[in-house]
């Protein structure tokens, strides 16, 4: 298994829905996103995937949430925009731009320098949970 990890950077504002203290008020943060991606099979130039290329398709996702109001922002106006949610929301954004055998198996939304959400998808094609063996 090959392991790829690249981060991404963007700033938005939100308020928590439903919750009580500070962070209902409308606040900003910096956000930092870890993504990490693996497979079994390197290419003919012996990547998983260019950093390049994998950095530009987190960019294309976490673009649309730079300098937003996320509370307005498609799906964070339906859903509460926390660390975990815009995290889930880059990994499944991400899976669906990536070329077959390479899979998002984390992503780590870092809201300050002290406090992050991960997610972590189920495997694509085997319904595996990340890190579960093989039969």
């Amino acid at each position: 298994m090959y392991e790829l990890l690249i981060e991404t950077r963007f700033c938005a504002a939100h308020r928590l829905r439903d919750y009580e203290g500070q962070c209902e008020r409308l606040h900003g943060h910096n956000y930092r996103v870890q993504v990490l991606l693996a497979g079994q099979e390197l290419n003919s130039t012996g990547m998983l995937l260019d950093f390049k290329d994998a950095s530009a398709m987190a960019e294309a996702v976490v673009g649309r949430l730079d300098h937003q109001y996320l509370n307005e922002t498609v799906p964070f106006d339906s859903i509460n925009p926390t660390a975990e949610q815009v995290a889930r929301h880059v990994a499944d954004g991400l899976a669906s731009k990536l070329p077959r055998g390479v899979e998002v198996r984390a992503v780590t939304c870092w809201e300050s320098d002290r406090c992050a959400a991960r997610y972590l998808p189920p495997a694509r094609d085997s319904g595996r949970s990340p890190g579960e063996l093989a039969p």
